[in-house]
């Protein structure tokens, strides 16, 4: 069973700005209280391509497990292990990002796509956001008949992060349009 969801959010700031905050967005502490559910993260490995000019970067992301306490409880594990990899390249102005669990994988696979891209109406002001999630329980012989109702109790909460997680990113937009009106005056 899967289930998989997309969400499209306009940013109305400018690209340079939101892939900015979306370097930010773990690493503030005021953030922490919001992201609870992360707990690490750290920078595996980060490439500049001279000749296409395009960043590249891993990062190992550590969170709370999703779903149900009592899932938690049945697969022993209460933390999960992620890995984010990311393309930015300037010269298009778009972000990529891609998030999948490394941990827990005979109990659950998650896959997240996240799309930043400047909007087409106005790309020099407003940012779109497209996000695609993916999520696939493999049931235990005691879970089968429950797989699909823990799934969407998934489901919900990486939406309920989402959200959270759009509240810091425009958070750190302001900070940062913010800063550069103090710098400009």
């Amino acid at each position: 069973m899967v289930k998989a969801y997309r969400q499209e959010h306009i940013y109305k700031h400018p690209w340079e700005r939101v892939t900015c905050a979306s370097w930010r967005k773990f690493a503030d502490p005021e953030n922490k209280r919001i992201l609870s559910h992360i707990l690490d993260v750290d920078t595996l490995n980060h490439s500049l391509d001279p000749s296409s000019g395009k960043l590249c970067t891993t990062r190992a992301i550590t969170i709370h497990c999703p779903g149900p306490w009592f899932v938690r409880r049945i697969i022993g594990q209460d933390i999960c292990h992620c890995v984010e990899s990311t393309v930015v390249d300037a010269r298009s102005r778009s972000m990529q990002l891609t998030s999948r669990n490394i941990s827990l994988q005979k109990f659950i696979e998650v896959e997240e796509k996240i799309r930043y891209d400047p909007h087409p109406d106005n790309p020099t002001g407003w940012t779109v956001c497209r996000q695609e999630t993916c999520i696939r329980i493999k049931p235990l012989l005691a879970l089968a008949s429950m797989a699909e109702k823990v799934e969407q109790r998934c489901a919900d909460k990486f939406l309920q992060n989402s959200v959270k997680g759009r509240e810091v990113m425009e958070r750190i937009c302001k900070y940062l349009e913010a800063e550069s009106s103090s710098l400009a005056l």
